[in-house]
């Protein structure tokens, strides 16, 4: 059992279970009831992405300094009392069941899913 991190749109790997979407938006063109169906997310939990202004800031990011200031006020917004709740269910839910968290980004480095996935091992999150 654990989590895994994806890139959401891509094809999902077996036994990957719910797909949990932590975007800010939904995908654009793509009818709600096929969200799922075409490998986007089942859940959409929108609190666990960057505010409108961090995503901002992220896209901006050009070097590596830019990058570890948006990293820096992204895990400080998921340190907030609800956000980092939800946080420890996933971590806790990963020990019993397999599923994923994800975001549309192709390069994880440079992708808030990295920072969850940071987040989620501080709290002994099982990640795949």
């Amino acid at each position: 059992m654990a989590i895994r991190i994806v890139q959401l749109g891509t094809k999902r790997a077996e036994g990957e279970g719910l797909r949990i979407g932590t975007v800010r938006r939904p995908p654009r063109g793509v009818p709600k009831a096929e969200f799922g169906t075409r490998d986007y997310y089942d859940v959409w939990l929108p609190n666990l992405s960057p505010s409108a202004q961090l995503v901002t800031q992220a896209k901006q990011a050009v070097s590596q300094a830019e990058w570890g200031r948006f990293v820096r006020s992204f895990r400080a917004e998921m340190n907030e009392s609800d956000t980092s709740k939800v946080l420890d269910l996933l971590a806790a839910l990963s020990q019993g069941t397999d599923f994923s968290v994800g975001c549309y980004c192709e390069d994880e480095s440079r992708c808030h899913r990295s920072v969850l996935r940071q987040l989620l091992s501080e709290r002994g999150a099982l990640i795949k």
